[in-house]
């Protein structure tokens, strides 16, 4: 297994602050357009064969995965979201539904020449990442399938058993997005309720061929909740620059080429054509 610094920690790394952005190529910049512009990065990632971190945060999201888009109940699940004040966006990558909002941080660490490197080493430089960044604070963060979180998977991170993270992948010839959800503020009890209330009327207690999760919002906390101690979004990018800053000798700010912008045209316009059913619901 390759250490997770041999991964990222490259002489160079390209910073991207999208956090804050309300339009994105004279587009809305939501969840969906987050998506195509990961797409974008790995595919010139390779290219430029420098490691690319991006920050992100959408307000009121839920990003469902691709087979919660195909649950028999699908218009009376997106009908209580948007009751209840959230845009639905369905990704491309891997894994179930998740719920962003302003106290939610989402990272995306994009690597260049993947091809021989496995998919557990690449989320194992997320994980890593992430211990760094609260080595300060906490030595207690596990990587493990934390069973009642929605969106479940062998890369959730939790302390003390209660999950603060996911991480999902996608590859794109031969760059990888690796992606983290981080509940930094709030109340992960709540974010979870939220995505059990999703099953419950989407599903209905029918049988289906893909197992769902069976969400526990006790299984679920921010990392304020399970530090005891206050941590914001903007604290949360801090660290990531001070750690980008430790690991690599130079943190370079650059906006889209041209390439990049074409390619991210093609890319939206794919997410949009994924989202048309989803759309039509809201």
């Amino acid at each position: 297994m390759k250490n997770w610094r041999d991964l990222i920690g490259n002489a160079t790394i390209r910073y991207l602050d999208h956090s804050g952005k309300k339009t994105f190529q004279h587009k809305p910049y939501t969840a969906l357009t987050s998506f195509a512009v990961d797409d974008v990065l790995a595919l010139f990632v390779d290219g430029q064969t420098v490691p690319a971190v991006r920050l992100w945060v959408h307000p009121d999201t839920v990003v469902l995965g691709i087979p919660d888009a195909r649950v028999p109940y699908i218009e009376d699940g997106v009908k209580l979201l948007k009751d209840r004040g959230y845009q639905v966006v369905v990704r491309n990558s891997g894994g179930l539904a998740v719920a962003l909002d302003a106290g939610v941080l989402n990272i995306s660490l994009v690597l260049p020449d993947v091809k021989h490197v496995s998919i557990y080493d690449c989320y194992e430089a997320m994980v890593g990442f992430v211990r760094y960044m609260f080595c300060d604070l906490t030595d207690e963060i596990e990587a493990y399938e934390i069973v009642g979180s929605y969106c479940p998977g062998d890369y959730d991170l939790s302390i003390g058993g209660r999950k603060f993270a996911g991480i999902s992948q996608r590859r794109v010839k031969d760059g990888a997005a690796i992606q983290i959800y981080l509940d930094v503020e709030g109340k992960g009890f709540e974010r979870a309720k939220l995505i059990r209330d999703f099953y419950d009327v989407a599903l209905k207690n029918t049988e289906t061929n893909f197992d769902f999760p069976d969400v526990v919002p006790s299984t679920m906390a921010s990392l304020s909740e399970l530090l005891g101690r206050r941590i914001t979004v903007d604290e949360m990018k801090q660290r990531v620059v001070q750690t980008l800053q430790e690991i690599s000798e130079d943190v370079v700010l650059t906006d889209f080429s041209d390439a990049e912008e074409a390619q991210f045209e093609k890319r939206y316009a794919q997410m949009m054509k994924r989202n048309e059913g989803i759309a039509r619901l809201q």
